[in-house]
């Protein structure tokens, strides 16, 4: 769903500015679960502990390594669920390594993005090891730009890692397309002047980019 319209031009945006996790990355739950239910834990503990803003803010704001998370991570749980050292650090490190991969449709109308002639920035909250998990996906060439917070050292939604993505862009805040899974990201790029996409699915994507075909 676009929050904004974009004005009736033939090319009414410079950039594309879009989250990686949720519209690009998605991740494999399974194996966290299985060893959730092995330990007698509800599905989704794990996860409710690592990505509470006091375990998880450090790692995207890159004070803190994917290692050291999941360290915290297993004393958190250790210390608040009737779970062993072992078993504690087993499932913190299976969600570190969760399995992750690509959604195709949507890199390939991001693909059409640089195609185009449009600048297309990726803003993420992430790991300082970002770079790497686009290797590994092929798509490290995916982007003009990558802006990770974790390197930035600001996250999304403060105004200035937007600031930051549209500088490298070179584009002006209203001539951005911002995608983001989380409304309040969309909404914060919006209040800044760019058209914001809040992202369920590749359709809310193709339709924002619909004026390429034109």
């Amino acid at each position: 769903m676009t929050t904004s319209a974009p004005s009736a031009t033939a090319r009414p945006f410079d950039a594309v500015l879009c989250d990686v996790d949720n519209v690009i990355r998605f991740y494999d739950s399974t194996p966290v679960a299985e060893l959730e239910r092995a330990a007698g834990l509800p599905e989704g503990t794990t996860a409710s502990v690592a990505f509470h803003p006091e375990q998880l803010d450090p790692l995207l704001l890159g004070k803190t390594t994917k290692e050291q998370w999941a360290q915290a991570v297993a004393d958190r749980l250790g210390d608040g669920f009737p779970l062993s050292g072992p078993r504690a650090r087993e499932l913190a490190g299976a969600l570190a390594r969760s399995p992750f991969w690509a959604d195709e449709d949507v890199v390939s109308a991001l693909r059409g993005v640089r195609a185009a002639g449009l600048s297309l920035v990726l803003v993420s909250n992430a790991a300082l090891d970002l770079g790497e998990d686009l290797a590994a996906m092929g798509l490290e060439d995916l982007a003009d730009h990558v802006v990770n917070s974790a390197l930035e050292g600001v996250a999304k939604p403060d105004p200035e890692i937007y600031s930051i993505a549209a500088g490298l862009a070179g584009a002006a805040p209203e001539r951005c397309l911002f995608v983001d899974d989380h409304r309040e990201n969309v909404e914060a790029a919006v209040a800044l002047g760019m058209t914001g996409v809040h992202f369920r699915g590749p359709e809310d994507l193709r339709g924002a980019l619909a004026f390429l075909d034109r």
